[in-house]
């Protein structure tokens, strides 16, 4: 009993802190009404109480903060049980590379024993699961169909629904999440980079988004697990938010953030998009670029590019830096002109472009030299589908 009366004076004290506190590095301004974003972790009178005397696991990373601390650390601290992390792409600490296999071990902040969900292994197995009564889902997502935490959340929902194990999303804005746009997912392309018939920009947060996976049915069997959702306060789709943190390590600040959809393409091409360089996703390039005055040479950076594409080679390029960014479309027109630029036919593409793509349509498009106005139109009525079905979920305006 004593205990429960001092966890209500801490909701209770967190609260009016989440209220009053003008934390810079958690609070983000709509640009509009200059209105404090707190984000569902913040909203610890909301989730406290369904943690009490539970076996708590979390999905976390470098991004799950609740003002200063770490959601774990904060959990730990309020005597929540936390008896497991599980860690997704680049890890708990947002140490690894993008695509780095992670292995199991212990979080030595904690001693909580770590399971690597990229890797050999992608979803939960049941030994991980035992006695863990519920699975909490906190990270950070950037709204694009190829940036895998939707899909590592898929995993987790998978097992939970499976394993009869409660799943809480603490959700957090979507900085993207004005867009909906590109080609729509053709499931016979389905992948970790693309799991759902979804387009490649979704306009959700991960909350809405995990919704969705669970309304349609998307779960191995057409499973559904016990879902909640803690929402963000003053958010909406149309707010211009700004990470306090930077989700993975080569997204480093919110201009790679709003160019990922257009540049994240590149990624199946011979082009760079300045992994291993101080400003990745700002920039594109390769050796052979004609007619480009801006240059940079691509290093290995431990924790971020340890080999990337065209080490220690001259690269030149488009900065894009101080690039206006159109927030009502992907820019298709940059990867138009370098597939043009470099002029090498089907070259250009490796095998990854059709995961990223989510089809083997679009590098057939551009081979074919359809203008980006043309490439469009064939996207318009999955897009028009797409939009009736998130319109469903959407927990903000």
């Amino acid at each position: 009993m004593k205990n429960t009366i001092n966890l209500i004076i801490v909701i209770f004290v967190l609260s009016q802190i989440d209220l009053l506190s003008g934390c810079k590095n958690f609070s983000s301004q709509n640009n509009n009404n200059k209105i404090k974003i707190i984000v569902g972790a913040e909203n610890t009178n909301e989730y406290l109480p369904t943690l009490t005397n539970k076996k708590v696991a979390i999905v976390a990373n470098q991004s799950s903060y609740i003002k200063h601390t770490h959601i774990v650390d904060s959990l730990l601290s309020l005597n929540i049980n936390v008896v497991k992390i599980f860690a997704p792409e680049h890890g708990l600490r947002g140490a690894a590379d993008a695509g780095e296999h992670i292995n199991n071990n212990i979080d030595k902040q904690t001693g909580i024993p770590i399971i690597s969900l990229y890797g050999k292994n992608k979803k939960p197995q049941s030994e991980d699961l035992q006695n863990i009564d519920i699975i909490i889902f906190d990270i950070q997502d950037v709204g694009v169909r190829f940036y895998t935490y939707i899909s590592t959340m898929h995993y987790v929902m998978e097992a939970c629904a499976e394993n009869n194990i409660d799943f809480l999303v603490l959700d957090r804005p979507n900085p993207n999440g004005f867009l909906v746009d590109g080609p729509v997912l053709d499931t016979n392309f389905r992948s970790f980079v693309g799991m759902h018939k979804v387009p490649m920009v979704y306009g959700m947060t991960i909350g809405e988004y995990a919704l969705m996976i669970n309304g349609e049915g998307w779960l191995k069997n057409n499973e559904k697990c016990k879902l909640k959702v803690i929402k963000c306060k003053n958010y909406t789709h149309q707010t211009l938010y700004n990470l306090p943190i930077k989700p993975s390590p080569n997204l480093p600040n919110m201009k790679s953030v709003n160019l990922y959809p257009s540049l994240g393409l590149f990624e199946g091409t011979v082009v760079s998009v300045g992994r291993g360089t101080n400003f990745p996703f700002q920039v594109i390039g390769h050796p052979d670029f004609k007619n480009n005055n801006f240059s940079f040479m691509p290093k290995s950076i431990m924790g971020a590019a340890k080999n990337p594409k065209f080490k220690n080679v001259k690269c030149f390029g488009l900065d894009l830096r101080n690039m206006k960014i159109d927030n009502s479309k992907i820019n298709l027109n940059l990867l138009i002109s370098a597939y043009r630029n470099l002029n090498i036919g089907d070259k250009f593409f490796n095998p990854y472009f059709k995961n990223l793509a989510g089809n083997n349509i679009l590098r057939q498009q551009i081979i074919d030299q359809l203008s980006e106005k043309e490439i469009r139109k064939t996207w318009k009525k999955d897009l028009l589908t797409f939009k009736k079905i998130r319109k469903k979920y959407l927990l903000y305006k």
